[in-house]
């Protein structure tokens, strides 16, 4: 029995007939496409990391300083109101800065608080006529203790006691002013005067606050209640 077959090529043939051509005879075209292939994940890669930042959203910028309109508001305001405080506009500048002290920022609300206590004494002055009669200067003296002016409060009311040696109202003042500064024998002094030329001063001051400073004095209490002293005896 005879067989037939088919003669095989040499497996050398097969292989050259198939194989890539050697990188040697390849062209530089086909090395600058390949380069290319292998190059264009990663740049695809970096534009797609220009657009999409890790948390999935768009890239972010600088974020925007937020400005609050009432604190400029405020800003102007105290800055027109400087400018009536120099033009010595003192009614102009208290009722802006009134309203600086209502705005949100407290260091120009503490600025303006400052400026708003000088225009009130420039205001007052300047409100206060020339005292030529006791019961003006005694008007004078009690404004500036309300102010805080003790000098200028005791100054006032010395000159109405010298023009009315018997106003029992201008020593009750007086002894008040006494207790404010902390005067406890020239207020005792004043206080008692007051009384003698007033009994009924004695129950105005009983109640007074201004006179809490000689509520601790026994004779501050002997002078104001005297009748608990008939008693024990």
């Amino acid at each position: 029995m005879t067989h037939s077959y088919t003669k095989m090529r040499p497996l050398t043939l097969l292989v050259d007939s198939v194989s890539i051509p050697p990188m040697a005879r390849g062209s530089k075209a086909s090395k600058r496409r390949g380069a290319r292939r292998s190059a264009a994940p990663t740049s695809r890669l970096k534009s797609l990391k220009k657009k999409i930042m890790p948390n999935g959203n768009k890239p972010r910028t600088a974020p925007r300083e937020v400005v609050d309109p009432r604190g400029q508001q405020q800003l102007k305001q105290y800055e027109e109101a400087v400018r009536y405080f120099q033009q010595q506009k003192f009614h102009k500048a208290k009722e802006i800065l009134q309203k600086v002290m209502a705005g949100p920022g407290k260091e120009l609300a503490d600025r303006a608080q400052v400026h708003l206590r000088i225009c009130e004494q420039r205001i007052s002055r300047a409100a206060m006529p020339v005292p030529r009669t006791p019961e003006e200067h005694y008007q004078s003296g009690v404004a500036m203790m309300n102010l805080g002016r003790w000098d200028e409060a005791r100054e006032h009311l010395l000159r109405a006691r010298r023009l009315a040696p018997k106003a029992d109202y201008i020593f009750y003042a007086m002894a008040a002013l006494d207790c404010l500064t902390g005067e406890a024998e020239s207020a005792m002094e004043n206080l008692k005067v007051a009384i003698d030329l007033r009994p009924e001063n004695r129950y105005h001051a009983r109640n007074d606050e201004d006179f809490a400073f000689l509520q601790e004095d026994p004779r501050f209490t002997e002078l104001l209640y005297p009748e608990r002293e008939g008693s024990g005896g």
